[in-house]
């Protein structure tokens, strides 16, 4: 009992509250008053079970051997714990996530920077209003027409179109 106490590990359900979406608040719900009710139960239980009075037993029942067979037998028993297997590939899925959301960070962190760039550059700009050709053409050299070579309209190659 007392292993199964240790494992136990206490669930920040304010913070998993946060993360639930509304249309799934119900199943939640659900999940934290189940969880609430085994989390008594398992409290209710002794650390250690009950000990067996076998002197009780052995003066009690009249057929000869038959518990200390049954003691034998009850001493010998052992309930196999079941093996932790998921916990590493768990954390291993947890390291993932962790690296490629940094990742995802910094390249978050260059778009924002060349993006501030292109802003700043949008803001140091003539307004439209006072632009002339020469200023657009200048500040956006896409929009610029090859006049010589493409002589005819629309002035760019059909394949850019």
């Amino acid at each position: 009992m007392a292993g199964r106490r240790a494992a136990i590990k206490a669930i920040d359900w304010a913070a998993f509250a946060e993360r639930v979406p509304p249309n799934q608040r119900a199943m939640f719900n659900a999940l934290k008053t189940r969880s609430d009710a085994l989390s008594a139960r398992l409290a209710a239980l002794p650390e250690k079970p009950p000990t067996i009075d076998w002197a009780y037993y052995k003066a009690t029942v009249a057929k000869a051997g038959m518990v200390d067979e049954f003691q034998k037998k009850f001493s010998a028993l052992k309930v196999p714990e079941p093996v932790d297997t998921q916990t590493a590939k768990i954390d291993a899925q947890e390291q993932e996530a962790a690296k490629s959301s940094a990742e995802y960070v910094q390249a978050s962190k260059a778009r924002i920077a060349q993006y501030e760039q292109q802003l700043q550059k949008l803001r140091n700009m003539i307004p439209f209003e006072q632009m002339t050709y020469e200023d657009l053409h200048e500040a956006f050299p896409e929009t610029r027409l090859d006049k010589e070579k493409y002589p005819y309209w629309p002035h760019k190659p059909i394949a850019d179109l």
